[in-house]
């Protein structure tokens, strides 16, 4: 009786163990055979590649996708408000005319914000920084751009507060950074928020950045995040030495993304999160 028991135990698990699949983590390489290389995931304004930009549903859509970050870019309207648009005017991603600084938050949220991406996404709205920071706090990290903050005076202060009222100023993980092209902004941002890492933005004129350069950035963020056209094997090694790390932007093919695996930074910043997510890790 124990041996046909124990006979029987043993056929149970050899069948389950050939009908379980492994899992396999979003930034590894499921087909490496154990030599794998991670990534961080940004999905760029959302899911960009699948659902409009800076919406909820392309957050959503990151966040489903389970990307390590969704990246977002802040404007102020002109009663104060911050809002999730990347150009300066509505126009070319809602139904709506007119520069962000020039409209209230009132006029803005009347705009379809989704249509023009696709028919799925008619009525979709602008976000505010706030609400995005309700919706997704504390379950995927977030990447907050500053857009053209010279623009808007309080800016970075009201970007802060919103963080302190919610207990988001002491990211010890990471999962909340600040970055922008304005790297003045950055300065002023870290003074406000000494506990959250920032990054400064470089496109393609830093092709030629110096040492000294990233030394004096190093002093207030921890992120050298540049185009991707100018990132080089030796660029990566330089930002790595003065201690940062580099989140290239911004990568829309499976070509490029594999490009910049191979320079061996240290997250892609993508329309595609997919593309990020099974690289052909090649074997060293």
């Amino acid at each position: 009786m124990m041996k046909r028991t124990l006979t029987f135990f043993v056929a149970v698990v050899m069948v389950i163990t050939m009908f379980t699949v492994p899992t396999v983590s979003a930034q590894t390489n499921p087909n490496s055979k154990g030599d794998q290389q991670k990534m961080i995931n940004i999905a760029h304004r959302g899911a960009s590649g699948h659902a409009p930009e800076n919406t909820m549903a392309a957050f959503q859509k990151g966040f489903d996708m389970k990307v390590d970050y969704i990246e977002f870019d802040v404007h102020m309207t002109k009663d104060g408000e911050l809002v999730l648009m990347h150009d300066l005017t509505v126009d070319r991603t809602t139904s709506g005319h007119g520069y962000v600084s020039d409209l209230t938050l009132d006029e803005i949220k009347q705009f379809d914000a989704g249509s023009w991406f696709h028919e799925d996404f008619v009525g979709e709205k602008v976000p505010t920084f706030e609400e995005t920071l309700d919706a997704f706090r504390g379950k995927v990290g977030l990447l907050i751009e500053l857009k053209s903050p010279e623009r808007y005076p309080g800016m970075e202060e009201k970007v802060a507060e919103a963080l302190k009222e919610r207990k988001m100023d002491r990211s010890s993980n990471h999962k909340v950074i600040i970055q922008s092209f304005n790297h003045e902004s950055m300065k002023k941002s870290k003074e406000l928020l000494p506990h959250i890492p920032h990054g400064v933005l470089a496109g393609p004129s830093w092709a030629n950045v110096t040492d000294e350069q990233l030394e004096e950035f190093s002093t207030y963020a921890d992120y050298f995040n540049p185009n991707m056209t100018i990132v080089t094997p030796e660029l990566v090694s330089r930002i790595h030495a003065v201690g940062m790390k580099i989140f290239p932007y911004t990568s829309r093919t499976e070509e490029q993304a594999n490009r910049l695996f191979e320079l061996k930074v240290d997250g892609i910043i993508t329309d595609f999160p997919e593309h990020v997510y099974f690289h052909p890790v090649k074997n060293q």
